[in-house]
């Protein structure tokens, strides 16, 4: 049976990053939770190994969520929704009438497939919104993107079949977590420069003040002393953050910036809440 990959392209996927990641979480435990969802690429590869025994998922991005609630509680309706986007003409007249529609106008299914067209069809993948909250990303021009994906979209849901995925703050969303449990934290990179910052990906900001946030979660739950993983660029700013926890630089390649000659190698930070990989949970 098909293993389930990532159905959406999002900024600051971990595709390149997933070997080090899986490297520094526990083979096994009891509940995982992740509250920046984003493409979902290390809650697929954990599902896939069968590494936890209960998930809990989300963002704070409602949009993105009722995505993977669509493909979880109707994925034969997002499929057949899809079906009726990949037959119309790939063109900017069809991707911005597609855009133009009102999400809160339409039922869950077809809220979902208009997510995932968009962000096949729009530029570089990117999920960005204005002010307002409305999808503002111009047409991508690919030459034959692949909009729908009948059997990823079937495996995601199997994956996701008891699966709690919510809309919630980072720091709520971790509450419970006990030893035994993994917590792993993406959330939107403190920005190398001023041209690769993407952190506006939904209407609420994540600036100083949410990553200060983030770094006392991350102290509470080595104190509760829950294993949690966190990744973030590697300045000088989120050093300081964390100093004192475990952390590693590793490489890897950077695909998006307004400036292609500064797309290529740097470092991203890797953080641990505690130095030694808990042994599976009995």
């Amino acid at each position: 049976m098909k293993e389930a990959v990532p159905f959406l392209k999002w900024a600051g996927g971990k595709r390149q990053l997933l070997p080090e990641i899986l490297s520094r979480l526990p083979e096994r435990c009891v509940t995982y939770y992740e509250p920046f969802l984003g493409g979902g690429a290390v809650f697929f590869a954990l599902a896939a190994r069968g590494a936890f025994r209960r998930a809990i998922i989300g963002d704070q991005n409602r949009e993105l969520v009722d995505a993977y609630l669509g493909v979880r509680d109707d994925v034969e309706g997002v499929i057949s929704r899809l079906a009726r986007l990949s037959r119309k003409p790939h063109d900017s007249d069809t991707y911005y009438g597609v855009r133009a529609q009102d999400p809160a106008r339409l039922g869950l299914a077809a809220r979902t497939a208009r997510l995932i067209y968009l962000n096949r069809t729009g530029y570089n993948g990117l999920y960005r919104v204005n002010r307002t909250g409305r999808f503002n990303v111009p047409f991508g021009r690919y030459k034959n993107p692949r909009i729908l994906d009948r059997d990823n979209l079937r495996a995601a849901s199997r994956v996701m079949q008891g699966v709690q995925i919510r809309v919630g703050d980072f720091e709520a969303f971790v509450e419970k977590a006990e030893p035994g449990d993994v917590v792993y934290f993406d959330p939107p990179y403190v920005p190398v420069s001023t041209t690769s910052s993407f952190t506006a990906y939904d209407r609420l900001p994540f600036g100083p003040a949410e990553q200060d946030r983030l770094a006392r979660t991350l102290r509470r739950l080595r104190k509760k002393k829950v294993y949690a993983l966190l990744s973030n660029s590697d300045v000088r700013f989120t050093r300081g953050l964390y100093e004192g926890l475990p952390l590693e630089a590793v490489k890897v390649n950077r695909l998006i910036n307004s400036r292609p000659d500064r797309r290529g190698p740097i470092f991203e930070l890797l953080v641990s809440s505690l130095s030694r990989i808990p042994a599976p949970p009995a």
